[in-house]
């Protein structure tokens, strides 16, 4: 029985070409070798799984190579590149920073570093996870790194690049890895599964793909587990969601599809069934929100190049993308992300989630009320309607107060509330604008007769109510007179001045919402006005109570003329 090897060594890349997903840094390696501007040492840095220490071993044994062809890849014939294949090459030095940390180690290896190369021009160290060196390990490289002797060269490897001091970052030139893009990871595992001889669908490689999260070695672990699963079979899609706990694409599908029927009952019962195959809620709002970006994507053509996923699940996309806007996706993004940032610090996750379903399901409600074309002004052709006979114009001239005192001429049309009235009996239904005929006429007509008495008596209650409130300067300035009625439904009320004016034009609103509450709804009018009384005030000098004086009571001037009185 033959050894099994995992897929991620078996297929582990061995020149530059082969490298996946990292062209821009397997490119810059090749033109440093082609025209001799080779460094001291490197530091490749990046994510897991995304071809760090592959590049340090392909750039190692290249640049050993005695007889390098024009591509720059290693040869695989002379001695240096069939000693590094067989693991028995003296000139590629490989360490794990991890296990090799202390200063004893490093003053070993700096020691190491002055022989020369037996075989090729250079002594390559990797020193892969350099960021687990201690501090005095980091100090005690520092001048070797810095001037190293011509045949060594050092590649240095990372996952985390900000726990490398910043003095060996300033003496190796960097290279930071990229994540490999899922579309790269779904071919370079189609090619594993067509050198395995294993049928593989294209949309259960896209699944390890999107799971890897841009780490190729991940994948192929993945892929290796889900042969074993698949027992040799076709490997499929639903192999695929079931072994690696992922949710599959149709329950999204069917989510937007009930969410774009406003069926807020069915998106609950999905949502439950979703709960019982062992998902949580934050892996199932994740996942909706990527796919109403993807739904997004999907509404231009030029930006189809960023749906990452196989050709059937894309064609589905595009067909659901037409049945929403724009502005309805954006919303439901808006919703998702606002869920998504409240579920933490929600008591009952589920009752979180579900309530952003419902909302959900309401937008497109929403969004047709909004669309509903506004009834002109005008009468319904829907069915004949009376006809209304047309009276003479007759106008009736009414003088009015403004706030300031002066008298204004106003002219009302008369057989305008006649034909209003007319209207109304008929049962006629007219909006003018947003207000219908039928509201207008109850403003303009009285419902019900109240007298001067009553309304006064609700104004000394609006009074009270904002004293309990502790509003007792409001309160003060509406109690200072009482309101007179006029013209059936018109309150007037005088002021003092134009501060009090504009106090009491703020609180008008509330006022009358008060006051026609008390009246059951009547349309009761207020108009405010400045008094032309000229307020009497408090005397002060002694000229000003004796002026006081003898204005209410004369016999005191003749008192005083009598005594011969006179004021000091």
């Amino acid at each position: 029985m033959e050894n099994f090897i995992v897929s991620a060594r078996k297929y582990r890349p061995v020149t530059f070409k082969s490298v996946v997903g990292q062209e821009n840094i397997t490119s810059t390696l090749q033109n440093s070798i082609r025209n001799n501007h080779l460094a001291q040492a490197f530091l490749f840095c990046g994510p897991r799984g995304v071809g760090k220490t592959t590049c340090a071993r392909i750039l190692a044994k290249t640049i050993n190579c005695m007889n390098l062809p024009e591509n720059i890849e290693p040869c695989n014939e002379c001695d240096s590149c069939k000693g590094f294949n067989t693991n028995a090459s003296l000139n590629i030095h490989e360490l794990d920073a991890a296990s090799n940390n202390s200063v004893d180690e490093m003053r070993s290896l700096i020691d190491q570093v002055r022989f020369a190369p037996q075989i090729g021009k250079y002594s390559i160290y990797i020193i892969d996870e350099v960021h687990m060196l201690s501090t005095a390990a980091f100090n005690a490289f520092l001048k070797t790194l810095e001037e190293p002797p011509k045949h060594a060269i050092f590649i240095l490897a990372t996952t985390e690049r900000h726990k490398i001091l910043p003095t060996i970052l300033s003496r190796c030139q960097v290279f930071t890895f990229n994540r490999i893009k899922v579309d790269d990871i779904a071919n370079h595992l189609q090619h594993v599964a067509k050198s395995e001889n294993i049928v593989a669908e294209p949309e259960a490689l896209h699944v390890i793909a999107q799971k890897a999260d841009g780490g190729l070695r991940d994948a192929l672990s993945m892929f290796d587990q889900l042969v074993s699963y698949a027992g040799g079979e076709v490997l499929t899609y639903q192999n695929a969601i079931d072994n690696l706990n992922v949710l599959d694409y149709d329950y999204y599908f069917r989510m937007v599809d009930i969410l774009l029927q406003s069926n807020y009952g069915a998106a609950l019962l999905l949502f439950d069934e979703i709960l019982s195959k062992g998902f949580d809620g934050s892996s199932f709002l994740s996942g909706l929100g990527e796919h109403y970006r993807n739904l997004l994507v999907c509404q231009d053509a030029v930006t189809l190049v960023l749906l990452e996923v196989s050709t059937g699940v894309k064609s589905r996309y595009q067909m659901q993308s037409q049945q929403c806007s724009p502005v309805l996706i954006i919303k439901s993004l808006e919703i998702v992300s606002k869920t998504v940032q409240g579920l933490r610090e929600a008591k009952n996750q589920r009752l979180h989630i579900e309530l952003g379903l419902l909302q959900l399901s309401m937008l497109l409600m929403q969004q047709e009320e909004k669309k509903k074309p506004e009834v002109s002004a005008g009468i319904s052709n829907s069915a004949p309607q009376p006809v209304i006979p047309q009276i003479p114009a007759l106008e009736e001239k009414r003088t009015v107060m403004n706030y300031r005192g002066s008298a204004t001429i106003k002219t009302v049309s008369i057989n305008q509330h006649i034909q209003k009235k007319q209207v109304a009996e008929a049962g006629i239904e007219v909006e003018t604008g947003t207000k219908s005929l039928e509201h207008s006429i109850t403003e303009d007509l009285p419902k019900a007769p109240f007298n001067e008495e009553k309304a006064q008596a609700i104004w000394l209650k609006y009074c009270e109510k904002l004293s309990n409130e502790g509003r007792k300067a409001m309160s003060g300035s509406l109690s200072i007179t009482q309101p007179t009625l006029t013209d059936g439904n018109q309150l007037h009320f005088e002021v003092q001045n134009e501060a009090q004016l504009k106090e009491i034009e703020l609180e008008k609103a509330a006022l009358m919402m008060f006051l026609r509450k008390e009246l059951n709804n009547y349309s009761v009018q207020l108009n405010l006005e400045k008094s032309i009384v000229p307020i009497k005030t408090r005397p002060y000098t002694s000229e000003e109570k004796l002026a006081a004086l003898e204005e209410s009571n004369p016999n005191i001037t003749l008192l005083k003329n009598k005594l011969g009185l006179i004021l000091d």
